[in-house]
């Protein structure tokens, strides 16, 4: 009799917790919709406000979309803080990251934006994203041959891809590679006819 009793408290008390877990996940999408309708409309603020209702600092989906709200409305320290708290709760995952990399650009913090990159790929070294733009502060930086090896990366992914093949032959051109640097900007040439910036490139090459 006591055994039954005891099964029965179980089910009961799985059934009720199994309840609440549900209206709680009703709760949590009702604000996710409520914030995406005041995101649709520009009111940023109001998202804001909306998801703040259901905070948890342990809440990675909430720190993440608090940290995407906070950079449209422009509180880039307050983005800041959301996205490092998601990346705490999950390191491995790359898209808080690239979150972050959005208010740090925006208040030109390229230092951090490059670590960023840096840990993105130490994740997944073959992420397209992370090694173009990563390669462009590096080209800015004059750091040439190290954006080459980021560019070529890409090229040998995406081929086609107009933006990496005209860096890469900026970078080969800048390396003292110009034979490469020249099929590279007519290859560019290819892809965008007429590009001004590879014409450019080829008048420089003798």
């Amino acid at each position: 009799m006591e055994t039954i009793k005891r099964i029965s408290l179980t089910v009961a008390l799985t059934i009720m917790f199994g309840y609440l877990m549900a209206q709680n996940t009703a709760a949590t999408q009702s604000v996710f919709v409520k914030s995406y309708e005041s995101e649709k409309s520009g009111n940023y603020v109001a998202a804001i406000t909306t998801m703040k209702t259901i905070y948890k600092a342990d809440s990675y989906i909430v720190n993440l979309r608090l940290g995407w709200l906070s950079y449209l409305a422009k509180q880039y320290s307050e983005s800041i803080k959301y996205y490092d708290l998601a990346i705490a709760l999950k390191p491995y995952a790359i898209e808080a990251r690239f979150g972050c990399v959005k208010p740090l650009s925006a208040i030109e913090s390229w230092d951090k934006v490059k670590s960023h990159y840096d840990q993105i790929l130490k994740i997944d070294p073959q992420n397209t994203v992370a090694n173009y733009w990563l390669g462009v502060i590096l080209y800015n930086r004059k750091d040439y041959a190290n954006a080459t090896k980021l560019f070529e990366k890409v090229v040998n992914l995406y081929p086609l891809d107009y933006d990496s093949v005209i860096m890469l032959a900026w970078s080969k051109l800048n390396i003292g590679k110009t034979a490469d640097a020249k099929v590279l900007f007519n290859h560019a040439l290819i892809l965008r006819p007429n590009d001004s910036s590879a014409l450019s490139g080829l008048k420089l090459i003798k």
